[in-house]
This record gives structure tokens, C-alpha cells and sequence, in this order.
């Protein structure tokens, strides 16, 4: 059944080295994710508020995330893929999958070392993070990261997994995972949380994370996995990982610290200010998720293999022509998500115990990240074409003086905005770690005038600012009487669908007759994949 329905995507293709076609498929499973990951914000908010135990629930997760973060996703993003692609773009399958085996073995006995020494310090650790709460709350949390501790070691194992299917470019299976994650959390706030109380919240977490491990291991087991326990140190691929890793660590870390220092900041604000920081923040990253990382992720394993094979001018047509992808599609669902905040939240979030103080700081917040979109889109991308040069310095370097810059201005605007200086101070920082990845990259790449950003730019600007005063205008007259009504749930999502959409088609009517590349390729690729009929072969194992 998933194979056909991954088989209507692609209509009979193999999965080519296409960054358009690969990034719409992550997007739509990542749309999906995200769907879930809004339903789960919805019920947490309605059941919980923007109060304490919704501090405590995101405030758990950052020890556990350390340890992911640290030892896993450095691994993962900054050098796995490149590394287990190059062996098999050599064919030598036998030395790739002998790092698979080294890697899964050697990771998961540490992070399961780790996970218990942190299990066993929880106490002192989580003290340290959230030093503002009382002995109860803290309590709490202490509690909650003990159960979240076991996600590390599955999430682990799943990355690796993930990482196998993106160096494949099976993208289908590992978008997969997180929507069964969010699944997982639901399950926890919904079912858990009536059996246990509140650590069903974390009980839930667990259960996400062994449900994205689950639903990637039959695909890499097709792809070829046979696991074996395999501890040898002195394969020479794994130590490659191991050095192009450490810099990329010390890049997690810095940003871990930083998450760390704005829990503490937080713990210290009022009851329900970290709550307003994450829920605000995972808004936003629905538009992130669709475009800055759907982008970044197929293009990866893309840009790897250019400039692994030297050619160096293919790389940099290559990367730029997807950073105006992401443009094209992020900063009219910025300008879009700025506009209609406020319905947004309502929508979204307006149930149960989150009252409108809850809704005001929340889209306050949301447009407040909205501004920053755009550099948070290109991050990933630009990061990852430092990991496909096997450089990892840069990366963090940019980050560590992000870092720094966040926390400075987050301690000095907390004082008097409180969490929506939290706020600022991340957008803020985006906009730095942006700025000085591509200052950095750009005399790197060889590029021979067949990237255009002059004309680009101001047909965008035009069709977004054209986009902007309709959406604005509808949503206007929507909310006015005798029309619609600002106080009920129907009344606020007919205004916001409105909204978007008539802004929407204005946006695309104004970039085609303007003539934007992006559009025209987006078009293309959306009528072969919906037009174009194959016969669906006896065997798709080959084509997916």
C-alpha cells in the first residue's frame, strides 16, 4: 500500500537527481507532518494553556535533544551522507555498509552511556536549565526528561536509518517518519495522559520515537542493511565521519547552548513564556519545513556528489538556483503568515484553556519570527553546501557568532519584553548566521552568469507586495460585519482561508505573467506528475 501510494508520486520514474520533484514529495509529507504536529499543539494548548505544564513538557525535551543533537545529527548531516554516498557512487557497497554496522554500534552504546549518566543527574542538570522554577516544577521536569531519555537511542538509530535513504534518495519512507513521531505525541496527550497524568506526555514522546525508527527499517533493510555488532575504531571511514563530525558538533553544541540559555531565560519570565516561545516557533516552521528544508534536504545528497565528482561550476548553478526556489516560495508564505498571524493562532490554537493573553503573546511572537523567515530558510541550505565541500569549520563559525549574539541580545531585551525578547533575539541572530554563511561561501563558488538575481528579485518583490494588499484587503472586509464575525471559531478560519487564497492567486497570477523561472518549473513538474499516466509496473521495488 505505501509503495503504490510513493509510486503515484513519481508515475513509474526512477527517482532522479531532480532537487524540484524530490523537494515537493518531502514537502508534502512534510505538510502532513506538520498538520499533526499543529492538531498535537492544539489539543496540548486546549488541554494544558500556555501555563506551567507546558513549560515543563518543552523544557524536558532539551537534555534528551542534547544528546541527539551532539552525537547523532552532527554525525548525520555533516558527514555520514557525504561519506556512505561517496562509497557507493565508487561501489564499494561492502565498505558502506561495514560503516553502517560501525556507526549503529558504536553510536547507540553511546548515547545509551550517556542516557544513563544523564538519567542518573538528572536531578542536579535539570536544576541547572531551569533554575527559576519552584521544587515542584522542577520536580516535574526531572521526572519527564528520566522517561524522554529513552528517545536519544531510538532516534539515533532511526537518523542513521534516514541518512541511508537520502543517500539513496528514497525520500518517501524517511518523510514517513516524523508524521508517525507526531503521531506518537498525540497518542501520548490523548490516551497516556488520561492513564498516567502528565509524564504520559513524555510516554508519548517515547513511543513517537520508536514509531519513526519502525515505519524507515523495512526500506533500509531492502536497500541492503544486514546488521551486524561491530565495533572496530580503526575503520578508516568512520574516523573520516569522526573528524568532519567535530566541528559540526561543536556547531550543535553552540546552538544546544543557546536553546539551553533561553529555557533558563525563560524559567525565569512569567508562568507559560517558554510555551509561548515553542508554540509560536513550531508555527512557523510549517512554511520552514515546506520549503527551507524540503529544498535543502533533496538537494543535499545533489550537491555532494557535484562537487565530489569536481565539478565545481555545476555546484554553484546548482546551489544558487535552489536558494531562489526557497525564496520563491518562502517570503510570500512569510509576508502571507505575517498578515493573517492573529487568524492563525485563533485557528489553530484558540480551544480550551488558551485564553487570548495566550493568543496575543503567541501571534505577537509568530509575526515577530515571520520576519526572519527567509534567512531561517536558507540556513539549512547554506550549512549543507559547506558539508557537501566536506567543510564544517564554517558552519561553525557562523553559528558560534549567531550564538553569541543571540544570547546577548536575548538577556538585554528579556528584561523589558520578556519572552518576545527571546523572540528577537533569535530572529535576529538567523538573520546573522544567514548573512555570514553565504558572505563565506559566495568567493567559493564558480559561477559563470547563468543565475540571474537582479530580475528575479524585484518580479518577486512586485508579485509579493501584490499578494500582501489583497490579503490584507479581504481579510479586512471578511472580518467586518455584515460578512463574517472575529469571535467565532467559523468566522475567523473563513477569514484566514480567504485571505490566503486571494492572495495566493494574485501572488501566482502576478509571477506568471511576469514570467518567474520558479513558477514556470513548479508548474511543469505538478502537470507530469498529475497528467502524465504509466502503467504501474509489476515490480516497483526498482523504481522506489
Amino acid at each position: 500500500m505505501i509503495k503504490k501510494l510513493a509510486y503515484n508520486f513519481f508515475k513509474g520514474e526512477k527517482v532522479s537527481n531532480s532537487i524540484t520533484k524530490s523537494a515537493i514529495l518531502i514537502a508534502v509529507m512534510g505538510l502532513t507532518s506538520k498538520i499533526l504536529g499543529l492538531l498535537r499543539d492544539r489539543i496540548l494548548a486546549a488541554k494544558f494553556g500556555a501555563g506551567d505544564v507546558l513549560d515543563i513538557y518543552y523544557a524536558s525535551f532539551k537534555i534528551p535533544d542534547l544528546i541527539y543533537n551532539l552525537f547523532i545529527l552532527g554525525a548525520l548531516s555533516a558527514a555520514f551522507i557525504p561519506v556512505f554516498s561517496s562509497l557507493l557512487a565508487r561501489k564499494k557497497e561492502k565498505e558502506a555498509w561495514d560503516l553502517v554496522n560501525a556507526i549503529i554500534s558504536i553510536g547507540s552504546l553511546m548515547v545509551l552511556f550517556l542516557s544513563f549518566l544523564f538519567f542518573v543527574f538528572a536531578d542536579q542538570l535539570v536544576g541547572l536549565v531551569v533554575f527559576g522554577y519552584n521544587e515542584e516544577k522542577k520536580q516535574l521536569a526531572v521526572g519527564m526528561t528520566r522517561v524522554m531519555l529513552l528517545s536519544p537511542f531510538l532516534l539515533g538509530i532511526s537518523g542513521i536509518l534516514g541518512g541511508i535513504l537520502n543517500s539513496y534518495k528514497k525520500f518517501f519512507f524517511y518523510s514517513l517518519a516524523p508524521i508517525f513521531y507526531n503521531l506518537g505525541i498525540i497518542l501520548g496527550a490523548t490516551v497516556l495522559v488520561d492513564k498516567m497524568g502528565v509524564l504520559g506526555l513524555a510516554w508519548g514522546v517515547v513511543l513517537g520515537a520508536f514509531l519513526h525508527l519502525f515505519v524507515q527499517l523495512p526500506e533500509v533493510v531492502r536497500c541492503g542493511l544486514k546488521f551486524r555488532f561491530n565495533l572496530d575504531w580503526r575503520n578508516k571511514n568512520l574516523r573520516k565521519i569522526l573528524a568532519l563530525m567535530i566541528p559540526r558538533t561543536l556547531g550543535i553544541a553552540t546552538a544546544q547552548l543557546n536553546l539551553l540559555i533561553i529555557v533558563t531565560i525563560a524559567s525565569t519570565l512569567t508562568s507559560g513564556s517558554l510555551a509561548i516561545f515553542n508554540l509560536a516557533n513550531n508555527l512557523e516552521s510549517v512554511p520552514l519545513s515546506l520549503f527551507g528544508i524540503s529544498f535543502s534536504i533533496a538537494s543535499f545528497p545533489v550537491l555532494a556528489g557535484l562537487w565530489g565528482e569536481g565539478r565545481r561550476e555545476e555546484f554553484g548553478r546548482r546551489l544558487l538556483l535552489t536558494m531562489r526556489k526557497i525564496l520563491f516560495f518562502i517570503i510570500p508564505a512569510s509576508a502571507l503568515v505575517f498578515v493573517v498571524r492573529a487568524q492563525i493562532v485563533r485557528v489553530v490554537l484558540g480551544a480550551g484553556k488558551f485564553d487570548w493573553q495566550d493568543t496575543y503573546l503567541t501571534f505577537t511572537a509568530l509575526g515577530i519570527f515571520a520576519l526572519s523567515l527567509w534567512a531561517q530558510g536558507l540556513i539549512p541550505l547554506l550549512a549543507r553546501a559547506f558539508y557537501a565541500m566536506h567543510n564544517t569549520r564554517i558552519p561553525f563559525l557562523a553559528g558560534l557568532l549567531a550564538g553569541v549574539f543571540n544570547v546577548v541580545v536575548a538577556v538585554w531585551l528579556a528584561k523589558t519584553l520578556g519572552v518576545l525578547g527571546l523572540v528577537w533575539a533569535f530572529s535576529l541572530a538567523s538573520v546573522l548566521n544567514a548573512i555570514l554563511l553565504f558572505a563565506w561561501l559566495k568567493p567559493k563558488l564558480v559561477v559563470r552568469g547563468v543565475v540571474s538575481w537582479k530580475d528575479f528579485s524585484w518580479k518577486l518583490l512586485l508579485a509579493t507586495l501584490a499578494m500582501l494588499t489583497v490579503a490584507q484587503l479581504v481579510k479586512q472586509l471578511v472580518g467586518a460585519e455584515p460578512f463574517g464575525s472575529g469571535y467565532t471559531f467559523w468566522g475567523v478560519l473563513t477569514q484566514l482561508l480567504l485571505s490566503v487564497v486571494s492572495g495566493l492567486v494574485v501572488f501566482v497570477l502576478i509571477a506568471w505573467l511576469l514570467k518567474i523561472e520558479e513558477l514556470k518549473d513548479l508548474l511543469e513538474v505538478l502537470w507530469r506528475k498529475i497528467f502524465v499516466k504509466k502503467n504501474f509496473p509489476e515490480d516497483i521495488n526498482s523504481q522506489l
